[in-house]
């Protein structure tokens, strides 16, 4: 899918802006609906399926998704499931109870399965190698500003127009993106384009994955189970633990959920910065490894500065994990795209996602599990040590890595 007369930015801007529009209804059902079970009518115990349920239906999804995008029309695909998407949205809005709601929630799952596939193969086709890891950066950046955007503006709507309310804006604004991407994303020649040295034949199977293909869903596996698995998810508790209820900051009482948010939100808005800088870094030095080292690094020194329980540790520690986690998954992905043909790309990109998802899920459980054992500053050692291995995989295949 490459057009020698179309220009990169057509495409991103329309597939950026969709895909970000496209979340504010997702954010802002996590971050609303643990508040607001009354105005969904359902109850406080169900909240934790309904949030999970569109994650699980995708570890069956995404496989499937990933053939079709190798096989039918990229675009086409793409918009369709944005309008999905705004339609699972709507269904927040309008429904009561739990099975209707449940309902939009497995379909946002098959919704955002072929968004993020879709929107991520069409990036790493139309991309050349040297510049790939740059662009896709930038279409994370569209990712994280979607997810950061979502939960302030759904919480916002909440408090003024009510939860139906703002789930009715939030589908309308996935709608919007799903026009824009109708109207303004181009439909593209499929070609099958050159790969770099090293890169598996057209003619292998895509299960034939080498050391680097095993590396980059490592990678993102890795990533996605220590930062939105472990570190999202406890993150509150810990600075309960070691805070308290309570911060004064500049004179005034901050309470530890406005804390919790306010890191969490800056989170993201690194992650939007380190995917595309990671990225075009990746690109400069012709070595995407040696950066995803570094990227690891960072997420080594984060958890281990959480570790330490301090105020000062804790607020220092997070933007470095934060660095880690946008760079790094965004960096997965140009690696696939790097080692994968136009026909293999999709179909790869499922089975990561794949992973990806399912490393996520198992996260929060895992991280609840081991508190009794290990503690919450434990929890992060061990999610440091975890990253270890990983950084010397990564300078190890660093050195086996030729320039394009």
């Amino acid at each position: 899918m490459k057009s020698k007369h179309t220009s990169p930015w057509r495409i991103l801007i329309p597939l950026g802006l969709g895909t970000c529009l496209s979340l504010i209804g997702d954010s802002s059902l996590y971050a609303v609906l643990p508040t607001h079970t009354h105005s969904a009518r359902v109850s406080v115990a169900s909240v934790g399926i309904l949030l999970s349920a569109n994650r699980f239906v995708r570890l069956l999804l995404n496989g499937p998704m990933g053939v079709a995008y190798s096989r039918f029309s990229r675009r086409r695909l793409y918009v369709l499931s944005l309008f999905i998407g705004a339609l699972s949205t709507a269904i927040y809005a309008v429904s009561k109870g739990f099975w209707p709601l449940l309902a939009g929630r497995l379909l946002w799952g098959l919704s955002w399965s072929g968004i993020w596939i879709g929107g991520n193969a069409i990036v790493t086709e139309v991309s050349h190698r040297g510049a790939r890891g740059g662009w896709v950066g930038v279409y994370h950046g569209f990712f994280f500003l979607g997810a950061a955007a979502g939960a302030f503006v759904g919480g916002l709507l909440t408090d003024v127009i009510g939860y139906r309310g703002a789930m009715g804006a939030g589908a309308g604004l996935t709608l919007v993106g799903a026009l824009i991407a109708q109207v303004s994303l181009p439909e593209l020649e499929r070609t099958d384009p050159k790969v770099s040295p090293g890169t598996p034949s057209p003619a292998r199977s895509t299960l034939h994955l080498g050391p680097a293909t095993v590396g980059a869903f490592a990678l993102l596996g890795i990533n996605r189970l220590v930062i939105p698995g472990v570190l999202n998810s406890t993150l509150g508790l810990l600075l309960q633990q070691e805070i308290g209820p309570r911060m004064e900051i500049a004179g005034h009482s901050v309470g530890v959920a406005t804390l919790t948010g306010s890191s969490l939100g800056l989170s993201t808005l690194i992650a939007m910065v380190s995917a595309p800088g990671m990225g075009a870094l990746s690109d400069r030095a012709g070595n995407r490894w040696g950066i995803v080292a570094a990227g690891l690094v960072a997420g080594i020194a984060g958890f281990s500065l959480l570790t330490v329980g301090a105020s000062w540790s804790i607020f220092a520690g997070i933007p470095l994990t934060a660095l880690a986690s946008g760079g790094n998954q965004s960096l997965s992905i140009a690696l696939i795209g790097d080692m994968s043909t136009a026909s293999e790309q999709s179909k790869r990109l499922g089975l990561l996602f794949t992973l990806g998802d399912l490393a996520s899920a198992i996260g929060p459980p895992l991280a609840f599990a081991l508190i009794p054992l290990l503690g919450i500053r434990g929890n992060y050692l061990l999610s440091a040590g975890v990253l270890v291995p990983m950084f010397f995989t990564a300078l190890w295949l660093a050195t086996q890595a030729r320039d394009p």
